[in-house]
Parts: C-alpha cells; sequence; structure tokens
C-alpha cells in the first residue's frame, strides 16, 4: 500500500468512529487532571517594615504540580459553570540582595474557583472554550521560610483573597460514550498580603503580585 493508499486508509477508519454529540442542557462532565501552578509573587508594595529590608529585595514564589478534579454543569447547550477542587504547595524565597533566602515555607493553598464557560464546536469536533470568574484563596498552615526564622520570625501568614481567573482550553472527543482528552489554561489576578512576626509583634508586611497560571491536562468523562 502506498503513502496515499495509507493516509486514505487512516482518514477513512477516523471517520468511521462515532462522533461525540456537544454538550446539551443539563450535562455534567467531570475532568480528572494534572496540573501545574505556576505563581509569580514579586512584591508590589511594602506596607510596614521594621527590619530594614534591603533595596532592590524581591520575591518568588516556587511552581508545583498537582492533581486536580474539576466539574462542570451545563446550564444551557454552549454554557457550563465549573468549579475545581485541588490543594498545591509553595514556598516563596528572595531575588536581588536577598536572593536564595527563604522567607515563606510551605503555604497550602487552596484555589477555590468558579468559572462561567462558553463552548464551541461542532458535533463530533473539537470543543474549544472560553471562561472567566471569580476565586478566593485560602492560605493555610504557612510558616517563615528558614532565612526568615534564623532572623527570628516566629510566624508567617497570608491572608485569605479574593480575585479573578480568565480560562481557556479544548476538550477533544475520545469515543462517542462521553470519555474526552482536555486541556486548560487560567490566569488567576489577585494580590494577597503576607505578614511576619516576631512573637506577637508584626515585623513586615508586603502585598504581592501572586497571578499564578495554571494550567492543566487529563481525562473527562460527560455524562
Amino acid at each position: 500500500m502506498n503513502r496515499n493508499h495509507l493516509s486514505l486508509a487512516v482518514l477513512a477508519a477516523a471517520m468511521a468512529v462515532p462522533g461525540q454529540a456537544a454538550a446539551k442542557s443539563g450535562d455534567v462532565n467531570v475532568k480528572l487532571l494534572a496540573t501545574l501552578v505556576a505563581p509569580d509573587g514579586k512584591i508590589k508594595d511594602v506596607e510596614l517594615d521594621a527590619i530594614g529590608l534591603p533595596a532592590g529585595t524581591q520575591t518568588k514564589a516556587d511552581d508545583n504540580v498537582i492533581p486536580t478534579i474539576a466539574v462542570e454543569y451545563f446550564v444551557a447547550d454552549n454554557v457550563s459553570i465549573e468549579t475545581i477542587a485541588g490543594v498545591t504547595q509553595h514556598d516563596v524565597v528572595g531575588r536581588g540582595p536577598l536572593a536564595g533566602a527563604g522567607l515563606v515555607s510551605d503555604a497550602k493553598i487552596v484555589p477555590a474557583t468558579l468559572t462561567v464557560k462558553y463552548h464551541f464546536g461542532q458535533d463530533g469536533g473539537v470543543q474549544p472554550y472560553v471562561g472567566a470568574g471569580p476565586s478566593y484563596f485560602i492560605f493555610i498552615d504557612e510558616k517563615p521560610g528558614a532565612t526568615a526564622a534564623t532572623l527570628g520570625a516566629t510566624k508567617q501568614k497570608m491572608n485569605d483573597k479574593f480575585g479573578f481567573a480568565l480560562q481557556a482550553g479544548i476538550d477533544v472527543p475520545v469515543n462517542d460514550k462521553g470519555l474526552s482528552v482536555t486541556f486548560d489554561a487560567k490566569r488567576y489576578f489577585l494580590r494577597p498580603t503576607a505578614r511576619w512576626f516576631a512573637g506577637n509583634t508584626e515585623v513586615l508586611r508586603t502585598k504581592h503580585k501572586l497571578d499564578p497560571w495554571v494550567i492543566s491536562a487529563g481525562i473527562g468523562f460527560r455524562f
């Protein structure tokens, strides 16, 4: 069989696979995902400085890969609402004069998010979508980093914060039973405040541009 005949055979086989209909009002889609959380974390403002931060001090939060689950409900044929569940953990280190200094350790974040999504595409084909909605980042059990603790910090606190998320992605049907492969990207916008304490005395307060990219890939099942 020559190359042209092989290409035609592959195309015919692909066309013979039943296509997945576009989602309809009342459908539910559950997605199991591997998710990269890549925050920024830079300082936007120093609101209290009782320790004398060196001029030009900056910060950066590290990236993390976590499992997440997304559940969406179609309120109309092309419109769904979606929420995600997952917990991500991050450290914050210094840059500039404090390069490599451990400032925040093991900050666990629950990125509670609700987006409204609009879906494009035709029955049996790739289903792109865009979305947007509010988020509420809950910070749990954060601690002073190693350098901050050495300098006398006994407690560190990040405030829970409302933000906003933009979203885009695609669902690629695998069969006509509701199974799909999904790729999703979100960009969050939020400005949490970080506080460090020596005993009960607050010694440093900084506002940060967290603004993480949240990139996911996985499988979905619609029913």
